[in-house]
This record gives C-alpha cells, structure tokens and sequence, in this order.
C-alpha cells in the first residue's frame, strides 16, 4: 500500500488512483472472463497484481497471460511474484505497444484484454495508440474490460468500441464503473452477460 502511494505521487497520470484496486473490483473485473476457452489474456497495467492475482487463480494452466507495466518498480515486483510462471510474461512498456509485444512473443491475437489504466488523465495521444492496438489485438471476437471512476470518457470508449455491458463495484474506494466492450461496432443491440453488467445509461 505504502508502494503504491509513493508511486501514485510521483506518477498521478500513469497510475491515476492512491489506493490499489480492492478485491471487490477484482472479482468484478473476471466476471465477464469464460476462463474455460481463453487461450490468451493481456492485462495493461497490472501494478502491484490486484487483477493479476485472480487471471492467475482462475486461467487454465495452459493459458498465457502477458502483463504489459510501464512503472518499473512494479515490474520488479510482477517479477518476485510471478517470473517463474513458464505462461505469464511480463513486459515493462506502454499499452500502446501492445501488438508488437504479443508478435515478439508468438501470438497473434488475444481473447481478453483486462486494463487497469487511467484512461482520464492519460494524453489523449497515447490512449488513441492504445485503443487502436487493442482493436488489432482483440480483433472480432475478443473482450476488452476496463474500469473507470466516472463516465466521463464513455463516448470515447465508444469511439472505437461496442459497449456490451456495464457495472458498479461499490465497494471499492472510489466506487468504479467497470466496462465491457467488443471491437466489432456494427452489430446492433447489447449483450448484459447474463444480467451481471447492466446499461450504465
């Protein structure tokens, strides 16, 4: 926790919240996740693993999980925790360089791409980088899920993204909205996943 904070001051726009993301947001985040038929997770912004301590739990052994962390200090820490994992890879970068690092590792695409980022106080620049990488890596049928503090940016998502499904995890500090989105923004209507994430409005 102290980590975390001492990073937060020194980098507010690339980590955008003093306090980790809680268990409650976790399991929030895995729901929409079928761990069964995924063969390929990324995760934008693990920082100290709240996120990545529920992929490793619950992804088949067999699934790789790639961590893209620019902060270094959480990387080393990734590192500690999870660098003997043969199917987690963990990579210090930018999201927006998401392709090149699953080409680097051998993979193509992915099926879920999991993000932790502060897309409202990322440069507007780097979060449309971001976006369009993640197009490439999801393509037509991968899920893309994000939290945020506000809606505010919820036109921006669907800028590039088919918002399937919306929810609350009220008991996180702040309480955070978590999105659920699909790349292919011609198909008509809403997806709820089974009721779990309703329209944000």
């Amino acid at each position: 926790m102290v980590s975390f904070i001492m990073q937060f001051l020194k980098n507010p726009r690339t980590i955008g919240a003093v306090a980790p993301s809680s268990s409650c947001l976790a399991r929030k985040m895995m729901e929409p996740i079928d761990f069964s038929r995924a063969s390929c997770i990324v995760e934008y912004g693990p920082g100290l693993g709240a996120f990545t301590r529920e992929l490793v739990k619950r992804k088949k052994k067999d699934t790789a999980l790639i961590l893209i962390e620019q902060n270094p200090q959480f990387c080393r820490r990734l590192e500690e925790i999870y660098g003997g994992d043969k199917n987690v890879s963990i990579i210090q970068g930018g999201a927006e360089h998401g392709r090149t690092y699953l080409t680097k590792l051998g993979y193509s695409q992915a099926d879920y791409i999991v993000s932790g980022l502060p897309f409202t106080s990322l440069p507007g620049e780097i979060t449309a980088e971001i976006f369009a990488n993640t197009q490439k890596i999801l393509g037509k049928g991968g899920t893309f899920i994000t939290f945020q503090y506000s809606l505010l940016k919820k036109g921006l998502f669907q800028e590039y993204f088919r918002l399937i499904g919306c929810g609350l995890a009220f008991w996180n500090l702040p309480p955070a909205y978590v999105l659920v989105m699909k790349v292919d923004k011609k198909r008509k209507g809403r997806e709820t996943g089974g009721g779990l994430y309703p329209d944000c409005g």
